[in-house]
């Protein structure tokens, strides 16, 4: 009986699987803005074999449908708001919220492909945004690894109006003209991943991405005024596997 338990109990210690770590990105002030800034990150990943996984880029998720390459998981997630100061004093500030979303995954040799959407609970945006991705990467050596990838972002016409809206009021504490969008708008997108496994419990990965605002948002004074529509952003950061 002992024997049975140990065995059960290591099963399923051996599906966990994850990592943790940090690193320091040079990101945009704001989506939209001209100007970035260093930032420090937490970095954490854990899976349940194929059935559930929490990290900070893909938040929390549980893959309710399996089968062959395809995987489909309600999640949920981080939706960071905006501040207003520097350029932006003046406008309300956007408040963080969580969302809540559904992704669909299908993966076939180096490739992945992925569509999600979500929509905010609480916070200050409303609508929904959806996203597709492609993926592909390899083993270069034994010890680094490489991936790239597009990914095409629509936000609705209120999520839109939110984040890249400026009411009469903020018009006149700012100095930026009026602006109400009046459609959704795409982010499109291009990251590159390069790790390096310094050893089987550690590596470092570098990671270079630019971003493109298109339609309404590439149009608010935010962006066309005190902001640029094309954004990079770059960083690096160490990992510990487990």
């Amino acid at each position: 009986m002992s024997a049975l338990l140990i065995t059960a109990s290591g099963s399923a210690l051996a599906q966990w699987e994850g990592s943790v770590g940090a690193g320091v990105f040079s990101v945009p002030e704001y989506l939209g803005s001209d100007e970035n800034e260093t930032r420090v990150w937490p970095n954490a990943s854990i899976t349940y074999g194929d059935s559930f996984y929490a990290g900070v880029r893909e938040g929390i998720g549980w893959n309710l449908f399996r089968q062959g390459g395809w995987q489909i998981s309600p999640f949920f997630s981080y939706l960071p708001g905006r501040d207003n100061d520097g350029e932006l004093s003046g406008l309300d500030e956007v408040d963080d919220a969580a969302a809540l979303g559904l992704r669909a995954r299908y993966s076939s040799g180096p490739w992945m492909l992925e569509a999600a959407t979500k929509t905010p609970l609480g916070g200050d945006i409303d609508g929904y945004e959806a996203d597709l991705k492609a993926n592909w990467s390899a083993m270069l050596t034994d010890q680094m690894a490489f991936s790239i990838g597009p990914e095409v972002t629509y936000s609705s016409d209120n999520w839109t109006d939110d984040l890249f809206g400026i009411s009469p009021a903020e018009s006149a504490r700012s100095g930026l003209a009026v602006y109400r969008p009046k459609d959704g708008y795409f982010r499109l997108g291009l990251t590159s991943r390069l790790s390096y496994y310094l050893s089987r419990d550690w590596s470092v990965t570098g990671l270079m991405g630019v971003t493109r605002l298109t339609g309404d948002a590439a149009d608010s004074p935010i962006v066309d005024d005190v902001g640029d529509e094309t954004q990079l952003m770059g960083g690096a950061l160490i990992n510990y596997h487990f």
